[in-house]
C-alpha cells in the first residue's frame, strides 16, 4: 500500500508541477497514481484556466510520452487518480475499469443519517437535460447505477460514509447519496441548502483503489491521505487521523 502526505492547496489555480509530482502515490513501468487535489479539473473546460492536462508532460518521468487518464474524477473530488504510462498500459487499465475489476473506495461526509449501518443504492441515473451539461438525476430510463455504502462515524447532524461504486456514472456517488437524503457537505449542485453552506468545498475523497494490474502478482492497492479540507469534519465524526508508520 502506498500513502503520501496531503498538501494544502487553497487555490488550485496556483498549483505547480513540483507540487503535483510530490502527490504521486504510486509509479511503476505501466501505471501512475496521483493524489488529485480538490478543485483541479482533469480536462480543459468551463471557466477554469488551469487543469491537469497542463502538467502531464511533467509526469513523464523519463518515458517518451506523457501519461494518459485511465478514468476520471470530478473537479471537486480529491484523491486517487490513475494514469496509464503508455498505450499498452492504458489499454490494459481501460479493460480492467470497463469490466469492473478495479475496486474504488471513497470517503464522504454527508448531512443527515443514512438508513442503517450499511446499504446498497441501486438507482439508474440519467442527464437532467442538455442545458445543465453533466448534471445528473435518478431516472428510471437512465443507465444502471449501483453504489454500496457503510457508516464509519457520525455526529448529531453529519455522517462519515465509505462508498464503493459498482458502476462508474458521472456524479454517481453525489446523486445517489442525495437521493437517500444524505447530500455531501459542500455539494452546491446536489446538496443545495444546508449541505452546500456547511463548507466551501466538496467533502468527497477517492480514498483508495485496488487494481489487479499483473495477473501473477498481488493486487496493487494505493491509499490517498485525507484531503486537508476534510480533516475537521471527519475528526468530528470520529476519524482518529492517519496511522503513523513505525520508524
Amino acid at each position: 500500500m502506498s500513502e503520501s502526505r496531503s498538501l494544502s492547496l487553497d487555490d488550485p489555480e496556483q498549483i505547480t508541477a513540483a507540487e503535483l509530482i510530490r502527490r504521486v502515490l504510486f509509479r511503476d513501468a505501466l501505471m501512475l497514481v496521483l493524489d488529485k487535489p480538490a478543485g483541479l479539473a482533469v480536462h480543459a473546460g468551463g471557466k477554469k484556466s488551469v487543469h491537469l492536462g497542463n502538467f502531464l508532460e511533467d509526469l513523464r518521468f523519463g518515458l517518451p510520452h506523457a501519461p494518459e487518464l485511465a478514468h476520471r474524477l470530478d473537479r471537486d473530488t480529491s484523491g486517487c487518480l490513475v494514469f496509464g504510462r503508455h498505450r499498452q498500459a492504458l489499454k490494459r487499465l481501460g479493460a480492467l475499469f470497463a469490466h469492473g475489476r478495479v475496486e474504488k473506495t471513497y470517503w464522504a461526509v454527508v448531512v443527515g443519517a443514512p438508513p442503517g449501518e450499511e446499504g446498497r443504492i441501486d438507482r439508474p441515473l440519467g442527464k437532467i437535460n442538455a442545458t445543465y451539461g453533466w448534471h445528473m438525476k435518478v431516472d428510471p430510463k437512465g443507465q444502471p447505477s449501483v453504489t454500496e455504502w457503510r457508516l464509519l462515524g457520525k455526529t448529531d447532524r453529519l455522517s462519515w460514509l465509505e462508498c464503493r461504486p459498482r458502476t462508474g456514472r458521472t456524479h454517481q456517488i453525489r446523486v445517489h447519496l442525495a437521493s437517500i437524503g444524505c447530500p455531501i457537505v459542500g455539494d452546491g449542485i446536489y446538496g443545495k441548502g444546508t449541505a452546500s453552506l456547511l463548507a466551501p468545498r466538496l467533502h468527497l475523497h477517492a480514498r483508495s483503489i485496488r487494481i489487479p494490474l499483473y495477473p501473477r502478482k498481488p493486487l496493487i492497492e494505493v491509499t490517498a491521505p485525507v484531503a486537508e479540507h476534510m480533516i475537521e469534519l471527519l475528526t468530528a465524526c470520529g476519524w482518529a487521523g492517519e496511522m503513523r508508520r513505525a520508524g
